[in-house]
């Protein structure tokens, strides 16, 4: 039987239980799931899974990745609600291409590990097949396996197997409307809303960001690596400050010059017009927005680097933490916001700093080795 998978959360007890009710089928997974972006986020939920099959012994054949052909297909149904037309034509497509896999390798039966997710309407992916089935020939196998405790069942395997939880079906339309309940909520809660869809910002410079797809997929794999070495280890969760930057630059008498916000910087306004006033140990204090200036002379002296000019900065950056580091040495102590922005020399005339950030509560995961 050929098991189409979206995630471990799903396929890790949605497997056990097949592998206990069918133990004569020999069990084939197929990863297809050109809906999840971005391609990060893609790369990490079939990573968990790859584990996850090793754990059970069940052969994984990963799909294409075809989401401008996906994109298209859901072209005009971008605003539909979960479990709306969107999902419909997301489910014929993937099971249409799981069924065509199922036919290749021989299989006259398939099935999904979405029938086990909650989020997910057993009825649309059953009607899914059944267009399927009568076009292909073949034999979905229904299973429910949410009833009689079975998402209990599904939670307490996965906390114990630590699997990667992701917060979204991987789809960018459904992340969106997601997003933007969850803003809605919080509005009750904050005078600002502090949600962002994160998962869709990527620095110039390619680091890695905190909590970022790009950081969980670098703690994934160091899990599988201490698995590998039988080292044993925990996934503990931490809430923190996190903080994202959207759009800055700094004019000087009309002209923009390179420069490069520090972590953490944030204005009230999007906009901060005026001059520095004066400079202490090599910091120009601007009378504005408690706006910092500093050399990228001094930048490097702070963070142990050799950049030639702040564009160089800009495109290859630095280590999160090592920009963290240089804040501090600038600002007044753990919890100053204020802007501090790197440039090639201290402005000495009129100064425009544009800058659209935001710091908002968030949560990130550890990997804590136990020996």
């Amino acid at each position: 039987m050929l098991v189409h998978i979206c995630c471990s959360v799903d396929s890790h007890f949605f497997l056990e239980r097949l592998k206990k009710d069918f133990p004569d089928e020999k069990l084939t997974g197929f990863f297809y799931d050109p809906n999840i972006h971005p391609y990060s986020e893609y790369r990490l939920r079939l990573l968990d899974v790859e584990r996850s099959c090793k754990k059970l012994g069940i052969e994984l054949i990963e799909g294409e990745y075809d989401f401008e052909n996906w994109l298209e297909a859901v072209r005009g149904l971008e605003n539909e609600p979960e479990k709306g037309k969107r999902c419909e034509v997301c489910f014929d497509r993937r099971l249409e291409v799981a069924a065509k896999k199922a036919k290749e390798l021989g299989e006259e039966k398939y099935t999904t590990t979405l029938l086990v997710s909650p989020l997910k309407s057993q009825q649309q992916l059953k009607s899914s097949a059944e267009r399927i089935d009568r076009k292909l020939g073949l034999k979905f196998v229904f299973v429910d396996y949410r009833s009689r405790g079975g998402t209990q069942e599904q939670a307490r395997v996965s906390k114990e197997e630590q699997l990667y939880r992701q917060d979204y079906c991987g789809c960018l339309f459904g992340l969106a409307k997601q997003r933007a309940e969850q803003e809605q909520k919080n509005r009750f809660l904050y005078a600002e809303s502090s949600q962002l869809l994160d998962e869709m910002i990527s620095p110039l410079t390619n680091r890695i960001l905190p909590a970022s797809i790009e950081e969980r997929l670098a703690l994934y794999r160091e899990r599988i690596r201490l698995e590998e070495k039988g080292i044993p280890y925990k996934i503990i969760k931490e809430k923190f400050l996190n903080w994202r930057i959207l759009r800055g630059f700094v004019k000087v008498s009309k002209q923009t010059v390179p420069s490069y916000f520090l972590a953490y910087s944030i204005m009230k306004r999007e906009y901060a017009k005026g001059k520095i006033e004066f400079e202490v140990e090599d910091v120009g204090y601007m009378n504005r927005d408690e706006a910092k200036f500093i050399t990228i002379e001094k930048f490097n002296k702070l963070t142990g680097s050799d950049f030639k000019d702040t564009k160089e900065l800009m495109l290859k950056g630095v280590e999160f933490e090592k920009e963290v580091e240089a804040r501090r040495a600038v600002v007044f102590g753990e919890y100053d916001l204020s802007p501090v922005i790197v440039t090639d020399t201290i402005p000495d005339s009129k100064v425009e700093v544009f800058l659209q950030s935001k710091i908002y509560v968030d949560v990130r995961e550890n990997l804590v080795t136990l020996r």
